[in-house]
């Protein structure tokens, strides 16, 4: 962090608070939080968890010590944090379902259709700490968004930006779950919000929704099992009992979002940043199976898509064309692949060409 201006004590921090509140709203986000950096009940939920071993092959999520969950120990000095929410989502309820009911259909998460969210937020983030600086001079601060060891929803959940729900995203009650977080650490001694009590009540059709079961018990999700884990963070082969589970969705999965009745007070993102490209909202199987390397690498720049790569972008399709209807058009486009350099694209393509065929 770098050195706090003496002109900072002399600012009451209630109204600062305030104009951060709004310099916030008109660099286009939905709202800002601030929190104090007390997460004791948030570690001892993620140790048990590590400990559990939901965690799978993120074996990132262990590094760091205490660094996670003890902000002042990741960056020293840090007193608050900022925490703020931004809109994301895009086309309707009833044709993200249109296209899960369409086997043909490709299926990815709403927050992977446009222009990466990193990107977006962090520099958002980072104009609303120059405007701060330049309001109150220079003082301490870093920008996250899902950039380093944060716990980010406990830390959004502490400033009012929602509640935790039993799927374990974020909700908010006039705004639901379709949004993204970020933060900036800062030594300034702003005024703490309020968190939003816990609105889940008996509900549990995300724990009933979820394809693969992941959920295994209200706010415990097995990321093992999660198949925005196994389609995204997981880097070898799908599990073969998880692999009919998957259906079309070949990056991330939002079925637990779309069945939350909280997100019925979700609103369209105003960014034109995450408006769909190339029709990754409409696209066939068939249609992303062809992509060669290039046009992959193409077509994802500046998407967060680019992170998995072509060879895992293939394993996600292969199995995706393995759960659907058998046709000539399937079996012949498995079949071009089933020479591959790599061998798990290999082994995925063999295990959808046996369920074509089959």
């Amino acid at each position: 962090m770098h050195p706090q201006n003496s002109c900072v004590r002399r600012n009451p921090a209630q109204p600062l608070a305030d104009r951060i509140k709004t310099w916030g709203r008109q660099l286009g986000f939905q709202q800002i939080g601030i929190a104090d950096t007390d997460l004791g009940e948030a570690e001892a939920r993620l140790l048990d968890w590590l400990a559990a071993g939901y965690q799978g092959t993120m074996e990132y999520l262990e590094r760091h010590g205490s660094r996670r969950s003890r902000p002042a120990e990741l960056v020293p000095g840090t007193l608050r944090v900022i925490s703020a929410r931004m809109d994301y989502l895009v086309g309707s309820p009833d044709a993200m379902r249109k296209a899960l009911d369409d086997p043909a259909s490709a299926f990815l998460s709403r927050y992977a259709l446009g222009r990466d969210y990193h990107k977006v937020l962090r520099r958002r983030l980072q104009r609303l700490a120059e405007r701060i600086e330049a309001e109150v001079g220079p003082f301490g601060y870093r920008v996250f968004v899902d950039s380093a060891p944060v716990l980010e929803k406990p830390l959004a959940a502490k400033a009012g930006l929602g509640w935790i729900g039993k799927h374990t995203n974020l909700i908010h009650p006039r705004a639901g779950s379709w949004f993204f977080i970020g933060e900036i650490y800062t030594d300034l001694p702003l005024t703490i919000d309020a968190p939003i009590r816990d609105h889940c009540g008996r509900c549990h059709a995300c724990l009933d929704i979820c394809p693969t079961q992941a959920i295994v018990a209200p706010y415990q999700l097995d990321a093992r099992r999660c198949i925005s884990y196994l389609t995204i963070e997981l880097r070898d082969s799908i599990p073969e009992t998880l692999r009919p589970l998957i259906g079309n969705r070949i990056y991330g999965c939002d079925d637990c979002q779309l069945v939350c009745p909280w997100n019925r007070f979700a609103h369209r993102t105003r960014e034109p940043d995450f408006s769909p490209r190339h029709g990754l909202d409409t696209a066939t199987l068939l249609e992303l199976f062809a992509w060669d390397e290039a046009t992959f690498l193409r077509r994802t720049e500046g998407s967060a898509i680019r992170r998995i790569g072509h060879v895992q972008w293939l394993r996600n399709l292969a199995v995706a064309l393995g759960n659907a209807p058998a046709s000539s058009e399937v079996t012949a486009a498995l079949r071009a692949r089933a020479s591959h350099p790599s061998q798990l694209v290999r082994e995925h393509v063999a295990w959808g060409m046996k369920r074509s065929l089959a």
